[in-house]
């Protein structure tokens, strides 16, 4: 591995899906770029994730703004990096049980579609029909949003690393940030780096990182995990990633298996009694899944904005720039998230 350079024009700390793209966006549009990863390229919170790309956030127009751009990236993708992404369309399905959430979709689904996505509100009956497995007396509608896709979450850090390498890009993996001096200067274990411009997309070490810059980026840190079924009696049909509304619970096709996520425990609430709680919510809203054997997936960090939406920008008196706060959803908003940093870079 060679030495770092002495300067760069932009560093970006965070080798993500994330810190990938505004680097692969930064040295493509002629930005001298270096990328400091603290362990290997998507080893973050990146690694953590369900792999679904999906336009629609339930009361969050902003974020399907953001993630309809992505997707219009992600289906250039394998042209752009020559990296095949696997993308397979399988839809996402959100249920409502209660009256105001029906309510609240018919008063912002207007609000969805002037941002660009795909999403109408569906019966109990036509849900169902999209996910079989769903219990028609425990649900009032959903929200179906076709353009979904499942895919491969390391293929598009992958894609982007090599894009931004073969454009002229540094990146150096296993190499923490210990340090950022007042002028720029940013030291690891293994050299130092003076830069012009510091982009922070440290997921869920973001906050740390921004404080050795004397800049308070207010991102949380919480640990997710992910269980898998063991593999269902009846044959799984394709289904639409689908969302329960009022737990977050969450489920998709994972192979011969379904892949089931639901937030996090209470901070006073024990793992067991989590679990407890979500195998109860999965047999309610999926009585064909009453009694299925759960197993450990894979579990990690996110980082999360105090309203779930992400910190895109720079700091107002210093060239600081941070993508930071995505609360898992860094994945559909990478390349919109790598094209505003980079404008925000150029625009300096």
């Amino acid at each position: 591995m060679s030495a770092l350079p002495k300067r760069t024009d932009a560093l970006v700390i965070g080798g993500g899906v994330v810190g990938t793209s505004i680097a692969c966006h930064l040295v493509e549009a002629g930005v001298r770029t270096v990328l400091l990863e603290r362990g290997t390229l998507g080893s973050g919170a990146s690694g953590a994730t369900a792999g679904v790309l999906r336009p629609y956030f339930p009361g969050d127009p902003h974020t399907g703004s953001l993630a309809v751009r992505s997707m219009a990236a992600y289906h250039a993708f394998t042209e752009r990096t020559g990296t095949p992404l696997g993308l397979k369309r399988v839809g996402f399905l959100v249920v409502f049980t209660e009256d105001h959430q029906v309510e609240d979709f018919r008063r912002t689904q207007a609000a969805q579609q002037a941002a660009g996505v795909d999403v109408e509100l569906v019966t109990a009956s036509e849900a169902v029909r999209l996910n079989p497995l769903l219990s028609e007396r425990a649900i009032l509608a959903a929200a179906w949003t076709p353009e979904t896709y499942a895919c491969d979450p390391a293929a598009i850090v992958r894609g982007y690393a090599a894009a931004a390498q073969h454009a002229g890009a540094i990146l150096r993996t296993e190499t923490p940030v210990t340090g950022i001096d007042p002028d720029g200067q940013v030291h690891t274990p293994t050299g130092s780096v003076l830069a012009e411009t510091i982009v922070c997309a440290a997921g869920p070490w973001s906050r740390t990182v921004a404080s050795m810059a004397d800049v308070d980026l207010p991102v949380t840190t919480y640990p997710i995990e992910l269980l898998l079924t063991e593999p269902p009696a009846a044959p799984l049909t394709t289904l639409p990633m689908t969302l329960h509304a009022s737990s977050g619970l969450r489920i998709r096709a994972w192979k011969d298996r379904l892949l089931i996520g639901m937030g996090r425990p209470n901070p006073d609430e024990s793992r067991q009694a989590w679990l407890q709680r979500l195998s109860h919510q999965l047999s309610t809203t999926y009585p064909a899944l009453d009694g299925i054997r759960l197993h450990r997936g894979w579990s990690g960090a996110f980082d999360g904005s105090p309203n779930g939406t992400a910190f895109i920008g720079r700091h107002p008196s210093r060239p600081f720039l941070y993508a930071a706060g995505f609360s898992g959803q860094g994945l559909c908003q990478a390349p919109a998230a790598g094209e505003i940093i980079r404008d925000l870079v150029a625009n300096n």
